[in-house]
């Protein structure tokens, strides 16, 4: 059987998650996980935080507390805000985990005796002060290209221009405010120019399944050739490579891991410590790690933002390849682009985002989260840059979700309990048949039978406004799984809605609010009709608004899951394929509903607005 490997890129544990992290990379791969178990697929969605590197020495030097207090307070505060906004990793683990230290060096330390890494002396700038060699983003100075001030040691934000942090003019070291002075040190440099033959076959071969901004951004880097590339740097703060064998002592000192280096390896060391914890709690018969990642019979796919493309596409990829042992590639990289907030890229600095947390903080009602999931995810830049307001926000709150899908929910089993003491109606006469010639109908268009014809439909119970229903919501039902299967999420979802108006229109051409008064057999029959109809809503909107998705699995007692982690699961059960089998018996308890989506008003729109802006 076919397993399903899901990684999203690692967050900087140096801040809190905004809305835009959670379009990149995060959602669309909850919403695919979701989807997979749903249909009963064997799924391993791992992440974590990304804890080594200079950002986090610079967030701790700014909050005047060491690497280790940064990391704990980001890592804790954005895992509880995943968890509240829906999250289903099977792991959120960590790279300061010594488990992971120990793969990223075993990984080195095979491409060292492999010879695949070249040792280069080069000169850097020193601070004597601080007795520290300068990270790029430790030093600033005059662009040497623009002439801009406040460049960075390797970039100039002005102008975009790269260079060696040498060429920096009127550099001034942030430690101390110094000049730094040049001093000779060791690095070692991956030759990524000897794969270059084998990543553009790599690239090559998935051009008919990759999205065209993940190709053209991998070719373009191609075109100018991979080049060798420095996997370390003087640092205090990472992965050591102290006692790497044939690395002698004193060269080794103070050096660690390029963080972009071991930061990929990190999906790895997450497997190795969710399947620890599944083989030492006795959750499951005993796994094996490697049957995710050195397995032809598992599908790896990798969800990141387009600033990662080139981390996933090739580097990665030249890792795993030049580790060998099996390891298998990503099938697929569903990048997206950047999400604006109001017209307008996101900055901290500028107070113009919102952080996940802050979100979750001033509106934590399960209704909301499933809001703000369907929002971003009617939003995301799958094909290029795109804008989250607060206006559609509003608008998809009160003329989608509310108006549509928790409209539907609400009238049909508000009439089931004010007209059948809340209990699913029993199928007579005339529509005794209605259960199995529903599932018959439903099975001839899933089969794709080319002789078939609805005009030559000869049913006893089905009348046309369930022929017509079953027509609708079986085609969108098969534009759903063609979408998630080609991460076109916006049209899965759009697909997933439709069946939702499908169920509006079906209601009021029934006219039960009528035939109760003048043909109960037929009001019974809509009504029996609805439940069954209300149980597919909640599993297909499931991986997309879990909260909301579990809350009418409530109300019409129904056990089912909404997609959550289960790797440690023998048993996969096929709910997605189920959603239409009219298993709701008759005379079943309906709960009586609640309102599932408020009205999102004005004024909400207005103070969110104004929290936006340097204040």
């Amino acid at each position: 059987m076919k397993r399903t490997l899901i990684t999203s890129a690692l967050p900087y544990a140096n801040g809190y998650l905004h809305l835009g992290h959670c379009a990149g990379a995060y959602l669309p791969a909850d919403i695919y996980a979701r989807y997979l178990r749903l249909r009963g697929e064997d799924v391993l969605y791992v992440c974590g935080s990304d804890e080594h590197g200079v950002a986090i020495t610079i967030a701790a030097e700014k909050e005047k507390v060491t690497p280790r207090d940064i990391i704990d307070k980001y890592h804790y505060a954005n895992k509880e805000a995943f968890e509240k906004f829906g999250m289903s990793f099977d792991i959120y683990s960590r790279t300061s985990n010594k488990s992971h230290h120990e793969t990223a060096r075993e990984f080195f330390a095979d491409f060292f005796k492999k010879g695949l890494l070249l040792e280069k002396d080069e000169e850097q700038f020193y601070d004597p002060k601080a007795e520290m060699f300068l990270p790029d983003r430790y030093v600033e100075g005059t662009c040497p290209n623009c002439g801009s001030d406040n460049a960075r040691g390797d970039q100039c934000d002005s102008c975009g221009a790269y260079y060696n942090q040498l060429e920096l003019k009127n550099p001034k070291s942030l430690i101390t405010g110094d000049v730094p002075i040049v001093k000779n040190t060791t690095h070692w440099y991956m030759q990524f120019n000897r794969f270059q033959e084998f990543l553009e076959n790599y690239i090559e071969s998935n051009a008919n399944e990759w999205k065209d901004n993940v190709l053209q951004q991998s070719r373009s880097w191609l075109k100018q050739g991979f080049s060798e590339r420095a996997i370390t740097r003087d640092l205090n703060w990472g992965v050591s490579i102290n006692n790497i064998e044939g690395i002698p002592a004193e060269k080794a000192e103070g050096k660690v891991l390029y963080v972009w280096f071991d930061a990929v390896l990190g999906y790895i060391t997450a497997t190795k410590e969710i399947i620890r914890q599944f083989n030492e709690n006795g959750k499951a018969e005993l796994i094996d790690w490697e049957k995710w990642w050195k397995s032809e019979d598992t599908d790896y796919f990798a969800f990141i933002g387009k600033d990662n493309i080139v981390f996933h596409t090739l580097i990665f990829p030249s890792m795993l390849h030049a580790k060998g042992d099996g390891y298998i590639l990503p099938k697929n990289v569903p990048a997206n682009e950047f999400l604006n907030l109001e017209g307008e890229k996101f900055s901290k600095s500028r107070n113009w985002s919102i952080d996940l947390k802050d979100f979750e903080e001033a509106h934590p009602q399960d209704n909301m989260i499933s809001t703000l999931r369907y929002t971003l995810a009617m939003n995301f830049p799958e094909t290029k840059d795109a804008d989250f307001t607060w206006k559609d926000f509003q608008a998809r709150n009160n003329n989608e979700l509310s108006a549509i899908l928790g409209n539907y929910i609400n009238r049909s089993l508000q009439f089931l309990h004010k007209n059948f003491d809340g209990k699913v109606p029993e199928l007579e006469g005339k529509y005794s048949n209605l259960k199995v010639e529903s599932i018959d109908l439903i099975n001839k268009l899933i089969s794709g039978d080319a002789s078939f014809d609805k005009n030559t439909l000869n049913y006893s119970s089905l009348e046309q406004n369930e022929i017509d229903f079953i027509i609708s919501a079986t085609e969108s039902k098969k534009l759903i799984d063609k979408n998630y299967q080609q991460f076109r999420f916006r049209d899965a979802i759009t697909e997933s809605m439709n069946i939702a108006r499908y169920a509006n229109k079906y209601f009021n051409d029934e006219e039960p609010w009528k035939t109760i008064k003048t043909d109960k057999t037929k009001a019974a029959k809509t009504v029996y009709f609805c439940t069954q109809i209300t149980k597919a809503l909640a599993i297909i909107f499931a991986p997309i608004v879990p909260n909301s998705a579990k809350e009418i699995f409530e109300f019409i007692n129904e056990k089912i899951t909404t997609g959550e982690a289960n790797a440690c699961d023998t048993i996969k059960t096929n709910h997605w394929d189920s959603a239409f089998d009219f298993s709701i018996e008759s005379g079943r308890t309906i709960e009586l509903p609640k309102l599932l989506f408020s009205k999102v008003e004005q004024d909400f729109i207005d103070a969110e607005i104004a929290k936006l802006g340097n204040k």
